[in-house]
């Protein structure tokens, strides 16, 4: 065990007091860029706080590195990486998608994961040892399916749309190959491919902040998590999660070709 599910609870706890009575309610969204449009609220700003706040206070020699307020302490060998509402699109829609995310690297390597929804009462941990299922219907060990063939599988993404030029057509070839395609499920997808209902997940553009806690997740569940080029998860950019090995070798063979 790298870090007690206790822990990772109390970070779920601290984040629903400011994000759960913000949620559905008519407040300030903010837009990151001059072009397009990448939401900011105040639950944003106030989960992260109260999230660097707890992880400071109780281990004041990690490190921090979140999506609102950047890094401090980098250089530590403990970080945690935390983004307060992935989905924040989801989040400003009303859509019970979106999640707080709080992962832990050791040097660099994502060890221990939280996803917590708390609109549903659900949190998906990874304490180092295992991943776990805590929410309506009790706790249970998070397993992938076994699905092997693509023909099989259940994909989703944020959106197609993500997708430029090349990076297109590489997705494009995968969704062509799978049973079904879902759009539109941010973190939430990778905790569902963790609980063995989805069993691909195909994104670009992310930061570590949109994956390291998902990392361990998925992997303590049995599936396999990389950027398109095979390399660790924990880079960002370009992410393929599968639930079995042969399945994340076929997706990665579809992309690369």
């Amino acid at each position: 065990m790298v870090i007690e599910l206790s822990f990772l609870k109390q970070i779920a706890g601290v984040a629903a007091e400011q994000t759960l009575p913000r949620f559905r309610t008519i407040s300030l969204i903010d837009n990151k860029y001059q072009t397009g449009f990448d939401p900011v609220t105040e639950a944003d700003r106030e989960a992260e706080k109260a999230i660097r706040k707890l992880i400071n206070a109780s281990f004041p020699d990690h490190g921090i590195l979140g999506e609102e307020f950047g890094g401090e302490n980098l250089d530590h060998s403990h970080v945690w990486v935390i983004d307060p509402i992935d989905g924040t699109r989801a989040f400003i829609s009303g859509i019970p998608v979106w999640g707080t995310l709080a992962g832990l690297t050791i040097d660099g390597d994502a060890v221990a994961g939280l996803m917590a929804q708390p609109f549903t009462n659900e949190l998906f941990m990874c304490d180092g040892d295992a991943s776990w299922y805590e929410g309506p219907g009790g706790i249970r060990r998070l397993e992938t399916r076994k699905t092997t063939e693509l023909s099989e599988a259940t994909l989703f993404t944020t959106t197609p749309a993500m997708f430029k030029d090349e990076k297109r057509a590489a997705y494009d070839r995968v969704e062509q190959s799978v049973r079904l395609a879902r759009y539109g499920t941010d973190c939430y997808a990778y905790s569902m491919l963790a609980a063995g209902f989805v069993d691909l997940v195909v994104e670009t553009g992310l930061h570590p902040y949109d994956i390291v806690a998902l990392v361990p997740i998925i992997e303590k569940a049995g599936g396999v998590i990389t950027t398109w080029d095979g390399g660790p998860a924990e880079k960002a950019g370009n992410i393929v999660a599968a639930a079995t090995p042969e399945l994340h070798a076929k997706a990665l063979e579809l992309l690369n070709r």
